[in-house]
């Protein structure tokens, strides 16, 4: 079975919402999703949310999908630290060339989306991951008016983090999901 991970850190919930979309892309497909949330730095997840991710869920997986809100235009400590710690499995090896997506969120329209989804991508590249972003076939990226890359699925979620997805953002977070999914598929990527 092929199972992909939706790893993510939310802070206020948006990301999180887009977690779920990205799952929901990945169920369109014949793969699984396994979502986790990254634990802040204290250790706390959402007590209503999805379990704590843990350095086996990556492991497991064949392919990845790595979410985080933007803190000045970078990927939340959070997602940093546990990066940080897949330190045996790049020295493994283990995630060679298993497909990666990323997504993130942010305050404004021009609030670091394209450096942070790159910030991200860097350690998946360490890793020997194979880098899916968006690409421009899909009609909501030419049409957005909030939130979509080519890098990854992105969303704006306001100066108080309020706003709900728009249905060009669910879109496309489904869409990088479903791709994710297809690629893993074609690749028969072990874990």
């Amino acid at each position: 079975m092929t199972e992909v991970l939706v790893l993510y850190y939310s802070r206020h919930g948006n990301t999180a919402a887009m977690a779920r979309q990205v799952a929901r892309g990945v169920e369109l497909t014949e793969a699984t999703a396994r979502v986790r949330a990254i634990p802040a730095l204290d250790g706390s997840v959402e007590a209503s949310g999805p379990p704590a991710a843990m350095l086996e869920d990556l492991q497991e997986c064949q392919a990845l999908a790595l979410g985080s809100p933007t803190r000045f235009g970078n990927m939340a400590a959070p997602v940093k630290a546990f990066l940080d710690d897949t330190g045996s499995q790049w020295l493994s090896g283990s995630h060679v060339g298993k497909p990666a997506a990323v997504f993130t969120s942010t305050g404004s329209l021009h609030g670091g989306q394209e450096s942070t989804l790159l910030s991200m991508m860097l350690p998946l590249m360490h890793h020997g991951m194979i880098l899916l972003g968006i690409p421009y076939s899909e009609p909501e990226l030419l049409k957005t008016r909030s939130g979509g890359t080519p890098y990854g699925a992105s969303h704006v979620a306001g100066p108080d983090s309020d706003q709900p997805l728009t249905d060009d953002e669910k879109n496309l977070c489904r869409a990088l999901g479903r791709r994710l999914a297809e690629t893993a598929l074609k690749l028969g990527t072990p874990s």
